[in-house]
């Protein structure tokens, strides 16, 4: 199997450093590895060529954007896999040589779990508790898994079928072909699920329990006016899409981006969504999400 690895950057010089590095040492390198910059205005471009990097440089297009731009390559290049990540993580030595041997005929796409560095125990991203479609439980008394130890006592084995996309996430080009490539218009959020929802469309979509892709703990990162408006928006364009009891999910959302920022930036900043001077931040978000509206048109 030929394995193209990707890599989308965005002014994030010695991360993006890092991650080539990991990539480079894999007990099973990658056959190839470029790097799509959406224009980084640090030495980004600088250290490529000193390290001697493939890469391409195009417009800021959102990670959305990049995904397909990796995807898009790894198309044009006839190569049999794509291992996708950005540039703030970086996986464990024998992550690929796991995800290759799992990427069989009937699996589209199996991913690294992504665990905090300073915590590998711990997820960056909680998995959700499965019902029998295989979609995240909407109530239950437990919706998250947040631990891999925990994870693996609910697996019962070495894989489970749900995935955080596009760290460490392994792609077979063939699925991709048949299910078309990433929705850039989504942008900043929801590009991922949208993804994993057409993918699994084809086989189980995978997380490897023993492929380790290690990551900031982005819990406490501040929520930006930009990033909470593609989440809204995209998740109700998501429910819309792929998922039962659309009203009260799209109610979930609206709350899970107040929690978040309330957490992350303070509770005053969340109010401000409700009835303060972001307020038609929120209420944008939902009337385009409800239209049905994907693209790039967060205007302050």
């Amino acid at each position: 199997m030929r394995i193209l690895a990707a890599i989308v950057t965005y002014n994030r010089r010695a991360l993006l450093e890092r991650c080539i590095d990991h990539v480079r040492g894999q007990t099973r390198p990658p056959d190839g590895l470029i790097v799509i910059n959406n224009s980084s205005p640090d030495d980004t471009v600088e250290m490529l060529e000193a390290k001697g990097v493939r890469y391409v440089t195009q417009p800021n297009v959102g990670s959305a954007g990049g995904w397909k731009r990796s995807i898009e390559e790894a198309l044009a290049g006839g190569w049999d896999a794509v291992w996708l990540m950005d540039d703030d993580g970086y996986p464990h030595p024998g992550a690929l040589a796991l995800l290759e041997a799992r990427l069989t005929g009937d699996v589209p796409c199996v991913s690294s779990v992504v665990l905090c560095e300073d915590n590998p125990n711990r997820f960056v991203f909680p998995f959700p508790v499965l019902d029998r479609r295989g979609l995240p439980v909407m109530v239950a008394r437990r919706r998250k898994i947040r631990h891999l130890d925990r994870l693996r006592q609910v697996a019962g084995g070495d894989t489970y079928p749900f995935a955080h996309l596009f760290n460490g996430a392994l792609v077979s080009t063939e699925a991709a072909r048949r299910i078309g490539n990433v929705e850039s218009d989504f942008f900043l959020m929801g590009d991922e699920v949208d993804f994993f929802m057409r993918l699994r469309r084809l086989g189980p979509v995978l997380s490897h329990l023993d492929a380790h892709h290690l990551h900031p703990d982005v819990s406490g990162r501040p929520l930006d006016p930009a990033k909470f408006y593609y989440y809204v928006k995209n998740t109700i364009i998501l429910n819309r899409r792929y998922f039962d009891k659309v009203w009260a999910r799209h109610a979930m959302a609206v709350v899970a981006a107040l929690a978040r920022t309330a957490h992350r930036n303070s509770i005053p900043q969340a109010l401000s969504y409700v009835a303060g001077p972001r307020a038609p931040v929120l209420w944008k978000a939902v009337s385009r999400g409800l239209s049905g509206r994907v693209g790039k048109d967060f205007d302050g």
